[in-house]
Formats: C-alpha cells, structure tokens, sequence
C-alpha cells in the first residue's frame, strides 16, 4: 500500500511541474485562485481556526457550485440533529466558497481544501481535528484520506456519484481505489448505478447505501417567489415578458443559442435572452459574441451589481456567481449546456424546480437519473442540436397548457424525491455514535 502511494505522490510531484508554472501565470494574469492559494497550501489565519467552536467536530466537503448545492441540506439536518456540533465547510473553487458562505448559514467555519501534499494535509487536518470527515459526491484524494484517517477521524461518503467517465477513469485503476475506499466508514449514494460502479471499483456491495439525491431538498427548499420578484426587479423586467434563459452554457454553445434565440424573434418579437455562462470568468468573451449576433442592447450582471439600471436590453449575460437559481424563476422556456458539447451535462434540476420544462443537448452522461426523472414526466426534452432546439420550443410556445402542465409535473417530481439529506445526515450521526470524541 506504502509503495502505491509512493507512486502517486511521484505523479503528484510530475504534475506539480507542469501545472505551478501555469497556474502562477493564471494567478498573475488574471487574479484567478489569487485568495484560495494561500489557504490551499496550509496558510490558513489563525481566526478561522478560532471560529471552530462546537462539539463533534464534522467537516463536509463540497468541491465546487454543484457539490455545495447538495450539502447545504446535508448540513442544515446536521445541525437539527447535532446543535451543538462544529460544522466546517470546504470547497476547492473560489465560485464554491462564495456559494457556500450564500445558502449553508448553518456551517460554524468555512475553509479552503488542502491541496493533496502530505505535509500541507497534516498540517491543516491537525488544526481542524475532525472527528468525521464528509466528502460531498465522489472528491476522492488519497493523502487527505490515509492522513485524515490517521488522525483518528471516520469519514464518509454522501451523494454519492460516479458519471460513466469516472467510472472509467476510477476502473482502470481499480487496484488501487479499492484500498482508498476501504478506509471510507459510510458510504451513501444517490442511486444503484452508483453503487454498482463503486461496487465494479471494488467497494462491497453491503457497505452502501442507496440514499437518494439531496439535491432535491436544497432545491424544493429554496423555491420562493420572493426570490423571482428580487431577479425580476434587479434585471427590469416587468413579469410578463417572454424569456429564453440558457443557463450553464459552454464554449460552443452561446453561438447555437444566439442563432435560436434570432429566429425565436422572427415569430415572437417580446422575447428577452438571458445567457448564464457555466464559467463566469467567460463573461466579457460571452458579451462580445452577442454583440458580434448583432445585438448591441446587452447588459452584464455585473454591470447591474455596480448600479447600472438596465433600460429594456433584449440579452441580459449573468456573469456573478450565485444568480442561475432565481434567474430560470423567470424563464419561459429554458436551455441547460454542457450539453450540446461534450461535457455530460449541467444541473436540470434547478429549472425544474421552478417548474419550468428544459431543453438539453445530448451528452447528459453525468445526470442520467435527472434526465430519465425529467423526460418521464415530460418537464426534459432532449435535443440533438440547434435545429431540433428551435422547433422544439416553438412546438412548446404553440401549447402553453402543455408547457405549464408539463412544467408542474415536473416541479412535482422534484418535491417527490425529497428526503435525502435527512437520511444523509442520520447516516453521519450513526458513524459518529461508533467513535470515542477526542474532546470534551
């Protein structure tokens, strides 16, 4: 096992080579990753460590956006069971610490994820001192867990999922994962194709738990038409207009969405755009190829935060962190990328929510139990490019008892599947009682 992660660190060393210079040169350039270094690399202030008060000691990690929006239930039934407990939050992106610090109120800290450098793991692991580690999805790193777990902390696993290009990645080297995942306490996952991928990496079968997806939970929980009257107020929108929300959207896709969105105009001129980049650093690149479509009436997010009122602008680009939730309240029919290029899809779930029907592309291999949830109850359709993207809205603009209907059977879907954090957090309580806390 030693001589495994001899090896990986190796790798880590030869990674560190190539990526160092590049992501100084991001830093620099671009100010990206500029506040999450530091703590990263172990330079974490001595407040924050100050601030983690509170008895257990529980620190869940989110990587980014999505992963937070599934442990913000996870951590707000944590607290109903475990009042008193310590609850750190971490994420790896600076876009997740932002969201983070948004929708889990309930966390007592809020931290940067160590870079995986046994030394730097050590270092904050021995600050933190976790009597149980929780890892949101699948975010295995190999030092942290050995080391964390040296520490005398139990981890677990909650929402658990492995898309089909994890499940390849995580197979061929199974040899390995599998020794990772037997020091895994609990393991839970949203669904059994989850359990049998972790299963084929060499998990038992008997030591997980199909639970469900909390981010069912976060979603129902957050739907409130206060939320669609702030978007709505902020972005000048009266309540009545049409809007085409592309929400998520990748390189490649902005263009397909411009072109539909030009034609959608032909029949239905009160059409409003809104286009959320999945990355918002794409923001000024996604501006200028709006108005490369010809539309020089197109005002930024972030130009609105500073104060600029928009005047009646036909393309609004959402290019702050935090927004895409509230903005498809407003949508009349909606686009999810990652989809149309292959990147195995966005979050569908946040449109149907709302009660909205979402349109996506085909490569939808990450949220394939979403997908199949959506497209049972017609609230998904699936598209094979912009073509079918265009007709396929304009049939749904043609029936708007069929939109709406479509739209609540959706929504309902969502509530239905409730249920999970709750059970997420019983899961973590239950392997906290089989441990001896080390404070008192």
């Amino acid at each position: 096992m030693y001589a495994m992660y001899a090896v990986y660190n190796v790798l880590l060393l030869l990674g560190a080579v190539v990526l160092v210079p590049y992501y100084t040169l991001r830093i620099l350039s671009t100010g990206k990753y500029r506040k999450s270094i530091g703590p990263k690399l172990g330079f974490v202030p001595e407040t924050v460590y100050g601030e983690m008060k509170g008895n257990p000691r529980v620190w869940i990690h989110a990587v980014s956006v999505g992963e937070v929006t599934a442990a913000a239930p996870v951590v707000a039934s944590l607290r109903d069971l475990l009042p008193e407990a310590c609850l750190v939050v971490s994420t790896s992106t600076e876009t997740g610490q932002e969201m983070a610090r948004r929708i889990i109120p309930e966390a007592t800290s809020y931290i940067y994820y160590p870079l995986d450098i046994p030394f730097v793991v050590r270092k904050v692991v021995g600050r933190v001192k976790p009597d149980v580690f929780v890892l949101v999805e699948t975010e295995l790193w190999p030092n942290f867990i050995r080391l964390c777990k040296d520490a005398g902390a139990k981890i677990v696993m909650v929402n658990g999922r492995m898309s089909p290009r994890s499940f390849k990645r995580y197979r061929g080297t199974r040899f390995f994962w599998k020794k990772v995942l037997a020091m895994v306490d609990g393991i839970g996952v949203i669904s059994e194709t989850d359990a049998q991928r972790l299963h084929a990496v060499g998990v038992h079968r008997s030591r997980i738990q199909v639970l469900g997806n909390a981010k069912f939970d976060g979603l129902a929980a957050r739907v409130d038409e206060r939320l669609k009257e702030e978007i709505s107020e902020e972005l000048g929108l009266r309540g009545d207009e049409r809007v085409f929300v592309a929400g998520s959207t990748h390189e490649g896709e902005e263009d397909a969405v411009l072109r539909v969105y030009k034609r959608l105009l032909e029949r239905h001129p009160d059409f409003k755009l809104v286009i959320v980049p999945r990355h918002v650093e794409r923001g000024g690149e996604v501006l200028n190829l709006v108005r490369k479509y010809g539309f020089e009436d197109v005002v930024s997010m972030s130009d609105i935060k500073k104060g600029q009122r928009p005047h009646g602008e036909r393309v609004t680009v959402v290019d702050v962190i935090g927004e895409l939730f509230k903005v498809y309240s407003l949508a009349t029919v909606v686009f999810c990328g990652g989809s149309l290029v292959p990147r195995g899809g966005q979050n569908i779930l946040e449109a149907a929510a709302w009660g909205k029907v979402v349109f996506y592309g085909p490569s939808m291999d990450d949220f394939r139990d979403e997908t199949a949830l959506l497209e049972g109850v017609g609230a998904g359709i699936t598209v094979k490019d912009e073509e079918e993207l265009y007709a396929g809205i304009v049939l749904m603009l043609t029936s708007p008892e069929k939109l709406t209907e479509s739209g609540k059977a959706g929504r309902r879907a969502v509530a239905a599947n409730k249920g999970a954090s709750k059970r997420y957090a019983d899961m973590i309580k239950d392997v906290l009682a089989n441990r001896t806390l080390r404070r008192g």
